[in-house]
């Protein structure tokens, strides 16, 4: 019995870091029209500066500061828009297909210098020992405890996310996002509100991997995977319902809980069909998504005007 609480509680954790990702995401694509799919590279910065300002000390990479997650996480976010700021300002440019193309590329280059720059981020052997909060608590304790502060955090993300699309920030955004043109006719900076979208949501992503690395306890380029931290928070994104924050965190819960069910299924089979059962895996997803752009193209819960 405490083996399937502690099992269940891995998964809402797991989804619960998903879902701030899909409210990064949904502020830049939903809310803005802003095709990131370079969202691995503002994870990956926030994972890294959480797990080097928390790490013990060690000669294999820099930082191993010990400072606490409550500091530490703040910075993770800072740290995801500071990645984001240069980027946009050039790349925000770009018209929608070639932003995604540079955005890919990016992340490309994030995921390859952690890889490679062993004196910063330890190379392939990346930055063990990261401490998670409450696990001096032992389990189960530790483990719900550490679900509770996801829950919290994703809870006051996507209080922000509704505040800012209710404001007449998210408002201007949702002008630029329809019709560029008329927001330039009533005095709206679309270069400025894109940015700042950018901006915001990669904090949120940032933040998502402070929360991630914590979990993992440990952070490499492995766990850096673009399937996971790039094409599944789109698959979350869409399935939810673009443009809707809520259906942005019902998105990454359901896709989750069928990432999760089929990894679960494919430990059940035997040697080889085990290996192969994991392309099957990301075949259904893609299927599913399918599926419900074709029957239905809003998501599960579409859009609605002053009900994000």
């Amino acid at each position: 019995m405490e083996q399937a609480a502690l099992y269940f509680a891995t998964m809402l954790t797991l989804a619960g870091i998903y879902a701030a990702l899909a409210l990064g995401l949904n502020l830049q694509w939903g809310l803005t029209g802003l095709m990131n799919f370079g969202g691995l590279g503002f994870v990956a910065m926030g994972a890294y500066t959480a797990a080097l300002l928390t790490a013990p000390a060690s000669p294999m990479h820099l930082g191993g500061f010990g400072w606490p997650w409550w500091v530490a996480w703040p910075l993770a976010a800072l740290a995801g828009a500071a990645l984001a700021l240069p980027i946009g300002a050039i790349a925000l440019r770009l018209r929608a297909d070639y932003l995604a193309i540079a955005t890919i590329g990016i992340a490309e280059i994030v995921r390859l210098a952690v890889r490679n720059e062993d004196w910063l981020t330890g190379g392939p052997l990346g930055v063990p020992g990261i401490p998670r909060p409450f696990e001096a608590l032992g389990l189960p304790w530790g483990q719900f405890a550490y679900l509770a502060l996801v829950a919290a955090v994703v809870a006051g993300l996507f209080a922000l996310a509704q505040a800012t699309a209710r404001s007449p920030f998210g408002r201007a955004l949702r002008a630029v996002r329809d019709d560029e043109e008329a927001a330039k006719a009533v005095g709206k900076n679309p270069a400025r509100l894109r940015l700042q979208a950018f901006l915001l949501g990669a904090a949120f992503m940032g933040l998502g991997g402070a929360m991630l690395a914590a979990f993992f306890k440990f952070m490499g380029p492995e766990a850096l995977d673009p399937v996971t931290t790039t094409f599944l928070v789109w698959v979350m994104l869409i399935a939810g319902g673009s443009g809707n924050n809520t259906g942005a965190v019902l998105g990454a819960v359901a896709v989750w809980a069928v990432w999760a069910a089929t990894d679960w299924l494919a430990g059940q089979l035997p040697g080889e069909l085990a290996t192969r059962a994991a392309y099957v895996r990301l075949f259904l997803i893609g299927l599913a998504l399918q599926v419900i752009l074709l029957t239905r193209p809003q998501g599960l819960i579409g859009e609605r005007i002053g009900q994000r």
